[in-house]
């Protein structure tokens, strides 16, 4: 498989899916079902770009109700900040109005929030295959960032069902997530 091709082809195909405002909808509702009754209270997610699906307002609901049941400033949202020296992403205060940044990137991040620890991280699926496999843009943070993490957060994929790809071969480096969730469902571990 040649990655680079792949990678343009999910990208062209995801931004022109004709009902990709009903597949988010969908997984939207896949993700706060999936979230019902997780112990995590620091939950590290992405901004989204080049149409990825947009985890916030499923993220934003979760923490609202978590303060309904459990009382105020239980629970928190990470967003990522790319450390360029590294090539590794750290964590970042998240929440509805708070001041943001464009990063090294030109992708927006919380500004002059403290650094948070996720025990649950939600990672983008440009592309993802079986065995929990995930293809990104290629630029290794996650993976340079997961496997300096400890103890390493559970790990979630999220993509919508035309990023499936069956023939999809992980390299070395390559960790598999612990799960991933499409606008169908849950779509690993089956």
């Amino acid at each position: 498989m040649d990655k680079s091709a792949a990678r343009l082809a999910l990208i062209e195909e995801r931004l022109n899916m004709p009902d990709r405002l009903q597949r988010s909808d969908a997984l939207q509702r896949v993700l706060r079902i999936w979230l019902v009754g997780r112990a995590d209270t620091v939950i590290g997610a992405y901004w989204p770009i080049k149409g990825e699906f947009d985890p916030l307002p499923a993220l934003h609901r979760w923490k609202e109700d978590g303060e309904l049941l459990e009382g105020p400033a239980m629970k928190r949202i990470g967003l990522p900040v790319v450390d360029k020296l590294r090539k590794s992403l750290t964590f970042h205060a998240w929440y509805p109005g708070c001041p943001m940044e464009n990063d090294a990137y030109d992708i927006p991040k919380p500004k002059d929030t403290e650094v948070v620890v996720p025990t649950l991280l939600f990672v983008p699926c440009l592309g993802y295959g079986p065995g929990g496999y995930r293809l990104g843009y290629g630029g290794g943070f996650y993976d340079r960032t997961l496997a300096a993490l400890k103890p390493r957060p559970m790990t979630v994929g999220l993509g919508y069902t035309q990023g499936f790809l069956e023939d999809f071969e992980p390299e070395p480096h390559d960790l598999p997530l612990d799960a991933i969730l499409n606008d169908n469902g849950v779509v690993w571990p089956v």
